[in-house]
């Protein structure tokens, strides 16, 4: 089983910055894509970003395109999102998951999930 654990949520006033971290329990996390999810309440979960196991390919969704960044360190099995230019439109609670497959956009593909960080943008 694979246990995936956020940290980095937090409040933070729009236009500013956070860095949300996922550390995975598995060995062999260079094997797993890798994705982040959010949802505000009320709405849908809702694709932010993904990674190849390998780190050579990213998605975004498009709400997010210009401004957040993903990346992983396989060495200490851990994914990262960098959020920029923070807007009141992204607050919700941010998932981190792994896919033992291909991996895409919609979450029914993703294998883990971690409990999620909140994320609070004040305007």
């Amino acid at each position: 089983q694979v246990q995936l654990v956020e940290s980095g949520g937090g409040l933070v006033q729009a236009g500013g910055s956070l860095r949300l971290s996922c550390a995975a329990s598995r060995v062999t996390f260079s094997r797993l894509a890798m994705g982040w999810f959010r949802q505000a309440p009320g709405k849908e979960r809702e694709f932010v970003a993904r990674i190849s196991r390998s780190g050579d390919i990213t998605t975004y969704g498009d709400s997010v395109k210009g401004r957040f960044t993903t990346s992983r360190d396989n060495a200490k099995n851990t994914v990262s999102l960098q959020m920029n230019s923070l807007k009141p439109e992204d607050t919700a609670v941010y998932y981190c998951a792994a896919d033992r497959g291909f991996a895409g956009t919609n979450f029914k593909d993703y294998d883990y999930w971690g409990q999620g960080t909140q994320v609070t943008v004040s305007s």
